[in-house]
């Protein structure tokens, strides 16, 4: 069993980063912010069942090196509140994402793709009449 404030999952992501929900993007200023997200080091952006979030790659500041307990468990704010060290949600492997992004580069790859297909549908060619 883990100490108090400790996640029994040592190696454990929780308290290492936090992933936020971000606007679904619906045209081309909106997925360039996006992009400007992924300027930045140690962000991701990723989409699960439809949603699309901003990953934050930054440990808690309160998280000891030592033996990853939290230093002000007595006193932690209220998110951390909802995560007791027998429910943290690692789950060790890859996470199966519809989309993830960890560079601008790629993403402006996606953009060029989506935005190209977007709206270009094949026009009917209009049948000309025939002539008797």
């Amino acid at each position: 069993m883990a100490n108090k404030g400790q996640c029994e999952n040592c190696t454990a992501l929780c308290c290492r980063y936090f992933a936020l929900p971000i606007d679904t993007p619906k045209d081309k200023g909106d997925y360039d912010d996006i992009r400007w997200f992924l300027c930045h080091e140690n962000i991701t952006v990723f989409v699960e069942d439809g949603d699309w979030y901003i990953n934050i790659n930054s440990k808690c500041r309160y998280l000891s090196e030592k033996d990853y307990s939290c230093k002000i468990y007595d006193n932690r704010p209220r998110i951390c509140r909802g995560y007791r060290h027998s429910t943290c949600d690692f789950v060790d492997g890859e996470y199966d994402y519809e989309l993830y992004f960890d560079s601008a580069e790629e993403f402006e790859e996606y953009i060029k793709t989506k935005l190209n297909n977007k709206g270009k549908k094949k026009k009917a060619r209009k049948k000309k009449p025939r002539r008797h």
